[in-house]
């Protein structure tokens, strides 16, 4: 294995993004049949939890869960990485390259998605406490969206400005923490000072990113047969920014 300079941060444009994003698309297109089937996983779970959020008529919880998916979705990007490597060699890709992407996942990357998984359930504590001092138990279908009431605008207003205070603080965190630590260039403390450093050195970038990120997330899971086409595309878009951001340079 050859050995690597410590990682250094580099600058972000918006043509960044737009490289990102094209590389996200042709990934996708070259790995169809994989990444959908492997998306499906994911689609599957927010259908069952839509359904059963519609079925208590708590349908304005869905805005906050879906926008909670973003504070642990960086931990499952590490099977496309590795899809994204094995093209990079020129070699087809397989479900193999998915499981040992996940298989990399060392502790350090454990520790830091138990964090996250911590501050999404305290996240989904309080924005459930707010929806009952809010909305109370007043049943509310996901057609009433449409047209929503004043209380129901109240609550989504309130738990926005909530959560995107605590998604930025998580995506600064774990944005470039995550490929850090699954590539090894660093470890735990050194990964996030990085991470956190990066963005902030990125500020309107990283900020337009994790804006395309919430709202293409949050749009393709009320739309689901969009959600196996978006989350593909914006994971590999995200190995390709990494990259691009910290790129290796041999020693």
């Amino acid at each position: 294995m050859p050995a690597y300079h410590e990682p250094v941060y580099g600058k972000l444009t918006l043509a960044s993004l737009s490289r990102a994003i094209r590389r996200g698309w042709e990934m996708f297109l070259r790995t169809r049949p994989l990444s959908v089937s492997f998306a499906m996983i994911f689609a599957l779970v927010g259908i069952v939890i839509l359904v059963a959020i519609e079925r208590a008529s708590f349908a304005p919880m869905i805005f906050p869960l879906t926008g909670g998916f973003m504070l642990i979705g960086p931990f499952l990007l590490t099977g496309f990485f590795a899809v994204a490597d094995r093209i990079a060699t020129g070699d087809a890709s397989s479900y193999s390259d998915i499981v040992r992407g996940f298989s990399r996942s060392s502790r350090e990357m454990m520790t830091l998605a138990l964090v996250c998984t911590v501050l999404f359930i305290v996240w989904i504590t309080h924005t459930a406490t707010l929806y009952g001092f809010i909305v109370g138990r007043t049943p509310t279908p996901l057609l009433q969206l449409i047209s929503p009431s004043s209380n129901v605008l109240s609550f989504l207003c309130w738990s926005s400005l909530l959560g995107v205070f605590l998604a930025f603080v998580i995506f600064s965190i774990s944005a470039f923490s995550v490929p850090l630590l699954y590539y090894r260039r660093a470890g735990l403390i050194k990964a996030v000072q990085l991470s956190v450093g990066a963005v902030f050195a990125n500020l309107v970038p990283c900020l337009l990113w994790a804006l395309i990120l919430a709202v293409s997330i949050v749009s393709s899971i009320l739309i689901f047969p969009l959600f196996l086409m978006t989350f593909p595309v914006l994971a590999f878009g995200s190995h390709a920014l990494y990259r691009e951001l910290f790129p290796e340079s041999p020693v």
